[in-house]
């Protein structure tokens, strides 16, 4: 059951990070017609990292206690010190991104070209810290990995 909870958290991050690429390049093309499509795909990106963000807490809270001690007595005890810790305080910046982008696309993106540029800014981070996320996870299953393989 664990690997199945963790791989809905690395599921949703990625479709977060996915629809967020895709927002980005709709919104670079954004007219009337494409207005509702922005829309309802940035409501998709922050109710997916928002479900991935819920389902991590509660790995994190049930199931992380064991992967911290393997990784702390293995060779890579950075991937919690350093890599884990980054990941809890970056997590709150990319919920609060992504929570924004439907307030973003309810603009006129069509129409305003700050406002489409304010959207676009907001995307590309999004997707940039979805990716770093992606990146820390696995250096922290890594850290997992080589710390079991070290017994």
């Amino acid at each position: 059951m664990n690997e199945l909870i963790l791989m809905l958290h690395v599921l949703f991050g990625v479709t977060c990070m996915v629809s967020a690429v895709w927002l980005f390049v709709e919104v670079q093309h954004a007219s009337e017609a494409s207005l509702g499509r922005i829309r309802k795909l940035s409501w998709g990106a922050a109710g997916a990292m928002w479900l991935a963000f819920i389902i991590g807490g509660y790995w994190y809270v049930t199931s992380y206690a064991v992967d911290k001690a393997v990784i702390l007595k293995g060779p890579w005890p950075f991937a919690h010190n350093m890599i884990m810790e980054t990941k809890e305080h970056l997590v709150i910046m990319l919920l609060l991104l992504v929570t924004y982008l439907p307030i973003a696309a309810s603009n006129n993106l069509a129409v305003s070209k700050d406002a489409r540029k304010l959207m676009l800014w907001v995307t590309a981070t999004v997707a940039l810290l979805a990716l770093v996320m992606d990146g820390e996870g696995a250096l922290i299953a890594m850290g997992v990995k080589v710390g079991l393989m070290a017994k």
